[in-house]
């Protein structure tokens, strides 16, 4: 096995932060050789439900039309949010405006207590996974063009028919470990993100997930300023370190935790940077530990 980097996506919770930011760390994540970026999709941000956030799908469109070549995307969009009818629309829009750049993450609700709060469903897991299953059934029938025939538990739809299809496949990315959620990966997803805690569980899960490709997300701290990083470092432990492993090092460090990543299977990495990414912190990462030029 040859040592290669999984593929970098920049994870980017879009709280605190204004658009004009949240465009500058795209543009900086892509001149740092990032391959994609991905926000996440809640009425309001968890843990910090008081402080402003942007919708996620209107912010990757945005996003989109002021980069080149990074890929946009969910981790991960909630089912429950939106009628398939209209995402499989939203996704196709996204899809032409971007150039075949958007990927869409999708699943059935990680925080459970917002949906009743804001009228959204008070159904259980089993049901929402039900639902998200019936969900991807509809895009894939609305993304061939022809009239859909569907009555479902959840949704009933009667002929009809939604062009232009996707020019581009439109890459479906689940996450999750449960048997359920693993049926709706192997069944529709082009990408699994496995819960970086459960990463020792990948080669017995494997089996059960088809062709899609695994990731993770993984939270780092990054500080090139040998002197300030056990500082920083201990801030992000501080503040994060009950969130699951956290990268931390010099650049040669940090590049072999991503390499043994890529060994152990994982093939791409959702990067949450401790300090949400500032734009000389990405610059920074991308030249010391991706190789980036420039």
């Amino acid at each position: 096995m040859t040592d290669e980097l999984p593929e970098v996506f920049l994870f980017l919770p879009q709280m605190r932060l204004s658009t004009d930011a949240i465009v500058e760390r795209a543009v900086a994540a892509e001149e740092a050789g990032v391959a994609g970026i991905a926000f996440m999709d809640h009425l309001a941000p968890p843990i910090a439900e008081h402080q402003p956030m942007y919708e996620a799908l209107t912010l990757a469109t945005w996003v989109a039309a002021r980069t080149e070549r990074l890929k946009v995307g969910t981790l991960v969009l909630c089912d429950a949010f939106r009628h398939p009818a209209v995402l499989a629309r939203e996704a196709v829009t996204i899809q032409e405006a971007s150039g075949g750049r958007f990927e869409l993450g999708i699943g059935w609700g990680s925080v459970p207590a917002e949906l009743p709060r804001f009228g959204v469903t008070t159904a259980g897991a089993r049901e929402r996974v039900e639902r998200l299953g019936e969900t991807l059934t509809l895009l894939e029938a609305f993304w061939t063009g022809e009239p859909v025939h569907h009555d479902g538990p959840n949704f009933q739809v009667a002929g009809a028919q939604q062009l232009p299809v996707p020019a581009i496949p439109i890459p479906i990315v689940i996450g999750g470990s449960g048997p359920r959620t693993l049926a709706l990966v192997r069944r529709h997803a082009e990408w699994w993100n496995l819960p970086v805690h459960m990463l020792d569980r990948l080669d017995d899960l494997r089996d059960q997930v088809g062709s899609a490709r695994p990731s993770v997300q993984h939270m780092v701290c990054w500080e090139a300023d040998a002197a300030l990083r056990p500082e920083a470092e201990a801030t992000a432990r501080r503040r994060f370190g009950a969130m699951g492993p956290l990268l931390v090092g010099d650049a040669d460090r940090q590049r072999e935790q991503l390499l043994d990543l890529g060994r152990r299977g994982v093939e791409r990495v959702y990067l949450w940077f401790t300090d949400f990414a500032e734009p000389g912190s990405l610059r920074s990462f991308g030249r010391h530990v991706l190789g980036a030029r420039g």
